[in-house]
């Protein structure tokens, strides 16, 4: 491809269709309504009832969108989910793995097996199993795009939860990995890492004024990040502006990083 044959076009996902895990709330609905707003229909795939709210804004833009409820750490759900995705518009062009959960924030000694395992399960070998049910399609296509939800703590230490480190860690392996594997099909694996987000999940940290202080005190940006600075990223990864970008981990923190 020439310089010239570049255009705006590649960014758009008129046509594509799209799965995202965690896809109803939190920034998986940032995640679905970004590619929903690039043109994607969207299955959305959560152990939280459909409210309306996603759907509202994934249909105003004037695509499809459908809710399963499932839990993907079960057995043979991730299959069922592919497959709703298939069954609903004949193939799978984009996966957003975003499902994932922080339980119970303790200190190394107080923090249980049981509390790992569930996030491992639900952090990791989720998003596992639904690149390897996922890829099984798009390996037919020869095209696809599988798009991890890292986290800064991929790279840092993540003091008082040694699961959610060590499985975000995991994720930005597993991209790797599945990257290398999947190259060869035409199929793009990489990771958004966010950094502090402004979510339900952080309202605590947030209120805490000596917390909230320090955390800011690491952002050049000077703010948390808004769910609406993650869309640009993701709607990049999804489209064919990113057919050259592959096992890469995308850092969306405000430089956070950097300091």
């Amino acid at each position: 491809m020439n310089v010239t044959d570049f255009s705006l076009d590649f960014f758009s996902l008129k046509g594509k269709h799209a799965l995202v895990t965690g896809g109803n709330s939190g920034l998986g609905q940032a995640f679905s309504v970004a590619l929903a707003k690039g043109g994607a229909n969207v299955l959305a795939v959560s152990l939280t009832e459909e409210d309306g709210e996603t759907k509202g804004w994934v249909e105003a833009c004037g695509v499809e969108y459908h809710h399963l409820y499932g839990d993907i750490t079960a057995a043979g759900e991730c299959k069922r989910a592919v497959d709703a995705c298939v069954a609903a518009w004949g193939r799978i062009d984009i996966l957003v793995n975003c499902a994932g959960i922080c339980i119970n924030v303790e200190d190394v000694t107080k923090f249980t097996r049981r509390e790992w395992d569930k996030m491992v399960a639900v952090n990791l070998t989720a998003a596992f199993e639904m690149t390897h049910e996922a890829c099984k399609p798009m390996i037919q296509q020869r095209r696809g795009k599988i798009i991890n939800i890292a986290s800064l703590f991929s790279f840092l230490g993540g003091q008082w939860s040694p699961a959610y480190a060590a499985t975000k860690h995991g994720i930005v392996g597993l991209t790797k990995s599945m990257c290398d594997e999947l190259a060869q099909f035409d199929i793009q694996v990489n990771a958004i890492a966010p950094g502090y987000f402004a979510t339900k999940l952080t309202e605590k940290t947030r209120s805490d004024p000596q917390r909230n202080a320090t955390i800011l005190s690491h952002i050049p940006a000077n703010r948390w990040g808004w769910t609406a600075d993650l869309m640009g990223a993701c709607v990049f990864l999804a489209s064919d502006a990113s057919n050259y970008v592959n096992g890469t981990v995308l850092t969306v923190d405000g430089g956070y990083l950097m300091r």
